[in-house]
Formats: C-alpha cells, sequence, structure tokens
C-alpha cells in the first residue's frame, strides 16, 4: 500500500524534530566541556532552528478553472469531511493564497487590499505591516464556519477600465487581455492582492506551505509572484485539464514562468486533471486508460518533460473518495500516484539539502574539537615533562623554572600587538565587502535600470541597461571574491606563524564559495528577462507596472546579497574565534604550569600528586574524545538512516 503525502510529511517532520534534538544535545554537551568557539557554536544553533523550522513551500499553477483549490483540497484538507478551500465553477482564486503556521499568530486570514499597488512597497514589505491587513479570525474546529470564512479570497470588486489600468489589470494594447466589462462599463478586479492563511493544520505545524496562484492575467500582473515567491517553492505542480490538454494559454505560463529559471525541472511536475471526464460508459476500461496514456504522451512531449513527470488525476473524485471511505474510487481517481510523486520528489530533496548541510557542519566540528582536544594534550605533555624533571631537584631550580614560565608568558603577551594589527587589517577588509554588498551600493547598481524603466512609453534600451545592470552587480560580486581571497592569504599566513612561534594548530576555513550566488544572480536575471520581451513591452510602458517589477527585482537581490553577508561574517567569525580559543587556551596553560610551580613550593609532596593529576586529566581526555565519536556518530546515524529512506523511496523523472 502507497504513503500518503500527508503520512510521508508526516514521517518527514518526525525525522526533523529527532534529528533537531540530535544537533541540540550535542551543541550543550561540546559547549559544557569548552570544545566549541563561539563560531562553531552559532553555526550549530543555526544549523539546529534550520532543521527544526524547514519549510516546504509546494505552489499550484494553472490557468482559471483547472481544478487547483480542488486538488489543494483532496490532498491536504479531506480530513474535514467537506470543501475548505474555494473551489466551484468558473475562477475561484482571485489572488495568491498562501497557507501557513505560525505559531506567534492567531488562526486568521489575512488580506492585503489590492489598493496597495499603488504603493511603492513590495508584498515583503507589506508582510511587515500587519496592520494594513484585513484580519479575520477563523474557528478550525468548525469546517463549515472555516470554509465560509476562506471563501474572501475569491472576493472581487467592479472598477473603471482607469482604475484597473492603475492597479495593473487593464493593457489598452492588448485588449485581449483585459477583463471584460459588464452592462455599466465596468471591469471586474481581485479585491484583495494577497492572502495568507494561518491555521494549526498538522502538515502546515510541521513546516509545509501551500501556495495557492491565480490564473495567467494575474501572474503577469504581480512580478513579485512569478520572481520571488514561486522560484522559492521546493516543488511546483502544474494542472491542465485531461480532456483539453495543453492549451496555448497553458503553454504560454509554463514558458513563461515555470522553465528556464535555472530550477530543477525535475521539481515540477504536470496534473492532467479531470481525468473524469474521460470516463466514458460506451468505452471499455482499457480504451479509456488508453486515452489518458495518449494524452499523457502527448503533454509530456509538448511541454519537453518525461512522461513520468505528467501525471493523470481527478481531485474531484479523489477529494470525494477520501471522504466517503470509498477505496475503488480512490484508486480510479489516482490521486495516491500524485501524493507518492510528491513525497518522492519534495521531501526527499529536502532531506538531502539538510543532510549535506549537516555533513558540513559536522566535518568542521569534529576538526574544531580534535584541535582542541590536541592543543589540551600537548599542554598536558608539556606539563608532565616539565614537572618530572624537576623530580630530585632542589629549590632553586624550580624557582628559576618559574622565572621561565612567566618570562614566557610576558612574551607570549606582547605578541598580542601582532595579532591586533592582524584583525585590523581583517575588520577593514571585511568593511569593504560589506559595503559592496550594502543597500547603497545596490542601489547605485540598480539606477541605470531604474532609470531606463520610469521613462515614458515604450522603453527602449531596457535589454541593455537589464544587462549591464547584471554585469555590475556580477562585478560586485566577483570583487567580494577577491577581497575574500585576500583576507583568507592573510588569515593563512598569520596562522602559519602564530603556528610556528607558539605551537598552535590554526587553520584558515575555507572562504565562502561564491559560485553558487553567482547561479543565483543568474536565476534571478533568467527569471526576469521574460518581462522585457517583445510581448510586454506594452505593460512595461506602464509607470505601475516598472514599478513594481523594479521593485520585485530589488528584493530578490537583496536576499541574495543578506544570504552573502551571512556566509562571510560567519566565515569571518570561525577564523577569529578559532584564534581566541586557542589564545585563551594558552593562557590558562600558563596559570596552569605557574599554579603546578607554586604548589610544589609550598609541599615537598606536591610533585608527585600533581603528575598523577595530570594523568588523570590525560585519562579523561581520552574519555573525552571518545564520548565526541560516540555523539557525532549518533547525529550521523540519523543522517544515514534519512539517506537510506530517500534512497528507498526515490524515482528518476
Amino acid at each position: 500500500m502507497q504513503t500518503s503525502f500527508n503520512d510521508r510529511f508526516d514521517q518527514h517532520g518526525a525525522w526533523r524534530r529527532d534529528f533537531a534534538l540530535r544537533l541540540k544535545l550535542l551543541g550543550e554537551w561540546m559547549k559544557d566541556h569548552d570544545l566549541v568557539d563561539s563560531a562553531l557554536e552559532e553555526r550549530l544553533q543555526r544549523l539546529e532552528t534550520q532543521v527544526r523550522s524547514d519549510k516546504v513551500m509546494v505552489a499550484f499553477v494553472a490557468e482559471f478553472s483547472r481544478g487547483k483549490s480542488e486538488l489543494i483540497n483532496a490532498i491536504f484538507f479531506a480530513g474535514y469531511g467537506r470543501r475548505i478551500m474555494p473551489a466551484a465553477a468558473g475562477r475561484t482564486t482571485m489572488c495568491p493564497t498562501e497557507l501557513g503556521y505560525d505559531a506567534n499568530v492567531p488562526p486568521s486570514l489575512r488580506l492585503l487590499p489590492i489598493e496597495t499597488r499603488l504603493r511603492p512597497q513590495s508584498l515583503m514589505e507589506w508582510r511587515m505591516v500587519p496592520e494594513k491587513w484585513t484580519r479575520i479570525d477563523l474557528d478550525v474546529n468548525d469546517p463549515k464556519r472555516l470554509a465560509i470564512a476562506l471563501e474572501k479570497v475569491a472576493e472581487t470588486r467592479r472598477v473603471t477600465p482607469e482604475e484597473a489600468r492603475l492597479l495593473g489589470f487593464w493593457n489598452g494594447q492588448a485588449p485581449e487581455e483585459n477583463p471584460p466589462l459588464d452592462s455599466r462599463g465596468l471591469a471586474e478586479i481581485p479585491m484583495w492582492r494577497h492572502a495568507l492563511i494561518n491555521i494549526a493544520h498538522p502538515l502546515l505545524k510541521q513546516g509545509l506551505v501551500i501556495l495557492d496562484t491565480p490564473g495567467l492575467n494575474a501572474i503577469g500582473a504581480e512580478p513579485e509572484l512569478t520572481v520571488s515567491l514561486i522560484p522559492q517553492a521546493q516543488a511546483i505542480v502544474f494542472l491542465l485539464g485531461a480532456d483539453t490538454g495543453v492549451t496555448k494559454s497553458d503553454l504560454a505560463i509554463w514558458r513563461e514562468h515555470l522553465i528556464g529559471d535555472g530550477h530543477d525541472e525535475s521539481t515540477r511536475l504536470v496534473v492532467l486533471n479531470k481525468i473524469d471526464t474521460l470516463w466514458d460508459a460506451l468505452s471499455t476500461t482499457a480504451q479509456v486508460q488508453d486515452q489518458i496514456d495518449r494524452q499523457q504522451s502527448a503533454t509530456a512531449e509538448i511541454l519537453g518533460i518525461h512522461k513520468a513527470q505528467v501525471i493523470p488525476v481527478s481531485a474531484h473524485k479523489g477529494l470525494l473518495a477520501k471522504v466517503t471511505n470509498d477505496t475503488d474510487l480512490l484508486k480510479r481517481s489516482a490521486l495516491s500516484e500524485l501524493e507518492e510523486a510528491l513525497s518522492q520528489g519534495v521531501l526527499g530533496q529536502r532531506r538531502k539539502i539538510l543532510g549535506a548541510a549537516v555533513s558540513t557542519a559536522l566535518v568542521e566540528l569534529r576538526s574544531e574539537a580534535a584541535r582542541m582536544v590536541h592543543i589540551r594534550r600537548r599542554d598536558l605533555s608539556e606539563q608532565t615533562a616539565e614537572l618530572r624533571e624537576l623530580q630530585s631537584k632542589n629549590s632553586p631550580v624550580i624557582k628559576n623554572m618559574r622565572s621561565r614560565i612567566s618570562q614566557e608568558q610576558t612574551e607570549f603577551d606582547l605578541g598580542g600587538v601582532k595579532i591586533h594589527a592582524v584583525r585590523s587589517v581583517h575588520l577593514k577588509l571585511l568593511r569593504e565587502v560589506f559595503k559592496l554588498m550594502g543597500p547603497v551600493s545596490l542601489k547605485v547598481e540598480m539606477s541605470q535600470l531604474t532609470a531606463t524603466l520610469q521613462k515614458k512609453g515604450i522603453k527602449f534600451g531596457v535589454k541593455r541597461a537589464y544587462g549591464e545592470t547584471f554585469d555590475q552587480l556580477r562585478g560586485s560580486l566577483t570583487r567580494v571574491q577577491a577581497v575574500s581571497a585576500e583576507i583568507q592569504t592573510m588569515l593563512a599566513a598569520t596562522f602559519r606563524q602564530l603556528n610556528s612561534e607558539y605551537g598552535f594548530s590554526l587553520l584558515a576555513p575555507a572562504m565562502p564559495e561564491m559560485k553558487r550566488y553567482l547561479h543565483a544572480l543568474d536565476q534571478v536575471e533568467q527569471s526576469h528577462l521574460k518581462f522585457l520581451s517583445v510581448t510586454n513591452a506594452f505593460r512595461l510602458a506602464q509607470p505601475e507596472f516598472s514599478a513594481r517589477l523594479v521593485r520585485a527585482l530589488s528584493t530578490r537581490i537583496r536576499v541574495v546579497h543578506e544570504a552573502i553577508l551571512g556566509d562571510i561574517e560567519l566565515w569571518s567569525k570561525s577564523a577569529t574565534a578559532q584564534l581566541d580559543a586557542q589564545l585563551r587556551e594558552r593562557r590558562r596553560n600558563f596559570s596552569r604550569r605557574l599554579e603546578a610551580i607554586d604548589r610544589i613550593q609550598q609541599a615537598s609532596g606536591g610533585l608527585n600528586e600533581r603528575i598523577a593529576e595530570i594523568e588523570a586529566q590525560g585519562t579523561a581526555l581520552h574519555q573525552l574524545e571518545s564520548k565526541l565519536g560516540e555523539l557525532t556518530g549518533y547525529v550521523v546515524n540519523a543522517l544515514d538512516l534519512a539517506e537510506a529512506d530517500s534512497s528507498r523511496v526515490s524515482v528518476p523523472v
């Protein structure tokens, strides 16, 4: 029997909670035994938070009346025994709708008025201003009242063509895209720009985020949806009608919004919905299946994907089957095949991504901990050698050794001036990196494109300005890479010198890899190119649309820059924290050596006692090393189990 997406997601949530707990216990144990520096401790905390609060977004995209909302009801909300998301003939999803869970927000539906399109703020900025949203509290224990409340996402209003133009729903140069006018000469447009639904559904509580998008015209009018929200999705479910196949408008959505943006196309699932319309009492089951197979093959060929990525489904019959517990109808609806594909593609991929991040962190953690153990073992060996050298020696010899240790400590403290100078250069270079990736620099780099898009009428030269803007952005990133390499070279040379002079075991951490961020910039560039095509020339001529496009672009690039700065900051902290930890350990060593000499001077039997103490510390250090291996192995074992589970469920597409 196949495991449903809901059950598989439950398993994924349980794995994340268990794995996060293992990381937390490991981090706390290492901190208690002073085996991590502040940077590594922060890295572990970030990793634990990432695993515990990891979000998985599934976006549903389609033209109008393809059954998106019905499919969402069938997969996620059949347990309510009725439809929860509005799903009826015609257009029901009027604005982009996100379903998720935030424990800090009461169960509610928040709606952003469509008039906010007239303001310069992006959707991301509006999220930070909750008082501007209309909030409706939800009763999640009453399915009927919940469904009625959620019907508000389908609300519309009537406006004049001029109002529709200002809001981005009317294009005088492309009348075929405009909404029809009623007898009063008014056009119907969505009442809301965006909807956020916060409910404590079991799957949403575990990190699932569902994005229900409106049709083609609304997607085109809201650039931020296509260039920011949809690219964040771990899986995209693209719905077609099994009775119509790939229509011209379907193909336009696929080509303009869902492919060619640098994302893994295996995360795109195409659903041939409404296969029940092909069920014919005058045809045999084999004939019906043959017709479905032909439509499946034709769809895959037109879209340029593998046939296995096209899944025939009846969302309506699947929902009905789940509500009525009709096993035969559920099997015939093929809903389980779609749920299985989502489980394999989405959850297996998320575990691999999280596993890769944890594996990298564990390598660094083991390396740093081994370095700390090595330093302590070496210090114990030096102390033991010094103390054994004092056996059978008289008081002047012991006094002379104390003076020698004090002299070493003084010389070591004087070396701090050199370290301070290196820190100053390090901070100066870091400030240059932060300036290059800061908001002021981004505004300057975007100025040429902004000025071009703000010109009235047709935007001649916009593609050239666009290309030059991204060349500048890549140039800044290349400069960041060069400055980082300069920092890396300086740190490596300084660490080698300190290792030679003081017997440290410093190792300059690997600098952040910029290739993935260059790839991210390429993705952003590609995802916006579609808006600069000839077919969008008249839309670009609208100041409101151009302004929204620039805001969406700036927001996406800002996210990339902030991620770069986060990596640079953590990398820098890893280097300085490592140095601080070994400086601190060396100062402790001086204190321990002086304390041992003082105790020996005060009591004749203190020498043998101190040697025995150091040997006991050596034994404890060995036990500490064994325990570290046991605890890290405990975390690695969870990774191996996850990898094995992913391998069992993954099917190549």
